[in-house]
């Protein structure tokens, strides 16, 4: 996969919100963008950003998942975080169940090393406390302890999946923060990065605004008309 997403755009996606994001999106009438029950690892640090890379995985069937298929250097998991490519986000579909792990703090660790943005699954990872502490960001329903082949067996790469009720394409933009994450299909990916970098700098006026004690009448939405004159002032004196 050859990321297509520009260092501009990525600069964007870096500094606003899943929340402003799902309304920008929902002014285009997409209304399911946001992963549901999937929630970051660690409380603090930047915005995941990068196009997915995707892995599906199905019910296991115990005469297809021993523990010895990853003797098998083509086994679809490894293979995936062999060749998940550098910027870009994995996105798992562990069919929302947490019940065993979708991955584990070693393959997570390759990831990273390897340069890639971030990890999403909306089942579990095991080794959670110790894939908090890597420099990379990671997303999951829950902790989960038992491996994946318990339940999961890997099956497809870079496939359109489903996840957290969430359709992911390959190249879909994928964007995390502290509250979770939400996919942007990737031919409108630069306009509304555009868009929501515009509305996170009314929103911060907006904010600045009531909280020195402005009412919200008029002010948001801006349909008083000194609404826009003061926020240009605003932007003029904070360069945004």
């Amino acid at each position: 996969m050859t990321t297509k997403l520009s260092a501009e755009t990525r600069a964007k996606y870096m500094q606003v919100s899943t929340a402003t994001l799902c309304t920008a999106l929902f002014k285009r009438g997409l209304r399911n963008q946001f992963i549901q029950d999937v929630r970051p690892l660690k409380a603090d640090g930047p915005n995941m950003v990068g196009e997915a890379y995707t892995m599906r995985y199905i019910p296991a069937r115990e005469d297809l998942n021993p523990i010895t298929v990853f003797q098998n250097p083509e086994h679809p998991q490894r293979v995936a975080v062999e060749q998940c490519p550098e910027g870009a986000v994995m996105v798992i579909d562990s069919r929302k169940d947490a019940r065993a792990a979708s991955a584990g703090s070693i393959l997570v660790s390759r990831l990273m090393v390897r340069g890639v943005a971030g990890i999403v699954t909306d089942g579990g990872f095991r080794d959670s406390p110790e894939i908090a502490e890597l420099a990379i960001p990671a997303y999951h329903n829950r902790p989960s302890a038992p491996t994946n082949l318990t339940l999961h067996q890997a099956l497809d790469i870079n496939v359109p999946i489903g996840c957290g009720d969430v359709a992911v394409f390959p190249g879909d933009v994928v964007v995390g923060d502290r509250e979770g994450v939400i996919i942007i299909p990737a031919k409108i990916a630069d306009e509304i990065a555009d868009e929501a970098f515009e509305m996170t700098a009314f929103e911060d006026f907006v904010t600045e605004q009531v909280l020195a004690g402005k009412t919200i009448v008029g002010l948001y939405p801006a349909t008083n008309p000194q609404t826009p004159l003061d926020f240009k002032v605003w932007r003029e004196k904070n360069g945004r």
